[in-house]
């Protein structure tokens, strides 16, 4: 019988939550350039080759809203 109580015990409620969130990727990309200044305004520009997706993501939560109801 302990194990059939432990199952009907009452559960905390959930409640459901909205979220504003800004997420960034980490991208690569490459150009051939003959100085630093002038890879970074072709960049800038968008003039680079993309290489590959990044794997690190910055995550930052805005704002959190209850649902209530």
């Amino acid at each position: 019988m302990p194990a059939v109580a432990r199952k009907s015990a009452a559960r905390p409620r959930r409640k459901t939550y909205h979220a504003s969130v800004l997420v960034t990727r980490l991208e690569q990309w490459w150009v051939e350039a003959e100085t630093a200044e002038e890879a970074r305004e072709l960049l800038a520009a968008g003039e680079g080759h993309h290489a590959a997706l990044g794997e690190r993501v910055h995550v930052e939560l805005d704002s959190a809203l209850e649902e209530t109801g």
